[in-house]
């Protein structure tokens, strides 16, 4: 990879590498941009085939969290992590005491919190280093496990989804056809059957669906069925890449609206299910409740607060489906357009202030 080609590509800041030899450390820190504040996004641990295929990815899920803070309204930039290693059998509390002086190192511009492979006791241990980490146990004035707080979000927006495909956000009656029943699904389960949805349900966790159909009254399918079912919203909320050329021809729902991350698998299919109608709520829009929830920690955590800044996905929702008629274009194009805006505003702000502190500075020298 010709890397200073890709971060001038990409308009990338800073890429970290970070190694501790007596612990096993091997850790990328990639960090994409700053204009809307410090970067925040997980630290991801993975067993990667190359080093090369890390890097590759720590830059591309950086960047993510560039656009999804920034479509969120959080004051935050994006950036991330990626550990090499089995997180099953490499971690150890060197390796992560380690990686927090990395961090701590980074002065407040790199903010982690728990992602795939790593958990709230890793971040525990990365706290006794570095005051720069989120997702930490309550006991330390953290908010906890972010999955409520992400179906929360997600509920939030499907209903902003259901406005615009059938002009009201009432989910009474409606069949929503969910993906995945984990720890995020299963919260977002509740939330739609206390409004009176009508669920269908399927996972490959076939305690996780019997839990469903047992305190929901959800009717479950096999996971190769979910695609194809009679019903209103289809909502993703496990695997990545679930919107592609076998699933589409598949699909009855007027709105995709989920907790799953990518779940395009490639842009062509979002402007194909745009031209079918399809009402699409881009999914790091909608599923930013998490990071809000843990976002809010940076202020010592107050859930109300927090309860609040996520309900405001549903207006997050409402602001791309407003650019994607303004600017004739798929909602997840319209999402991406919404990120760049604010970063944008924020950018020709802060360079107006730099220059407007420039001559009040040179006024006082020539005199």
């Amino acid at each position: 990879m010709e890397l200073f080609k890709y971060m001038e590509t990409y308009d990338y800041e800073q890429v970290l590498f970070c190694q501790d030899k007596e612990s096993g450390l091997k850790a990328i820190i990639a960090i994409h941009d700053t204009t809307l504040g410090p970067a925040l996004g997980g630290t991801r641990m993975w067993m990667y085939n190359s080093e090369e295929e890390a890097l590759e990815d720590a830059l591309r899920l950086a960047r993510g969290m560039t656009y999804k803070n920034a479509a969120a309204g959080l004051n935050l930039g994006g950036g991330k992590t990626v550990i090499i290693g089995d997180p099953r059998k490499d971690k150890n509390e060197a390796m992560f005491r380690a990686f927090g002086r990395f961090i701590q190192g980074l002065n407040g511009r790199y903010i982690t919190a728990e992602d795939v492979g790593t958990t709230v006791a890793d971040m525990d241990i990365i706290y006794q280093e570095t005051d720069y980490v989120t997702g930490i146990s309550p006991e330390f004035g953290s908010s906890g496990n972010p999955s409520p707080a992400t179906a929360y979000g997600v509920y939030r927006g499907m209903k902003a989804a259901a406005k615009e495909a059938f002009g009201s956000d009432s989910l009474e009656g409606k069949v929503v056809a969910v993906q995945g029943v984990g720890n995020v699904a299963y919260h977002l389960c509740r939330h739609l059957h206390e409004e009176g949805a009508k669920l269908i349900v399927t996972d490959i966790n076939k305690e996780a669906v019997a839990r469903a159909v047992e305190e929901f009254g959800a009717k479950a399918v096999d996971p190769n069925d979910i695609y194809g079912v009679e019903c209103d919203i289809f909502a993703p909320c496990a695997l990545g890449g679930i919107i592609n050329d076998q699933t589409i021809p598949q699909l009855k729902a007027k709105v995709i609206a989920g907790s799953a991350n990518n779940q395009l698998k490639e842009p062509r299919h979002g402007d194909i299910i745009h031209e079918m109608g399809i009402v699409y709520a881009p999914d790091y829009v909608i599923n930013a409740g998490g990071v809000i929830n843990v976002a809010d920690e940076l202020y010592g955590y107050n859930r109300e607060r927090a309860m609040k800044k996520i309900e405001q996905i549903y207006d997050n929702i409402e602001k791309v489906f407003a650019i994607a008629k303004r600017d004739n274009i798929p909602t997840y194009v319209a999402a991406d357009r919404m990120a760049e805006e604010r970063i944008e505003t924020m950018r020709k702000a802060r360079s107006q202030f730099l220059q407007n502190g420039h001559h009040i500075l040179s006024r006082r020298r020539a005199r």
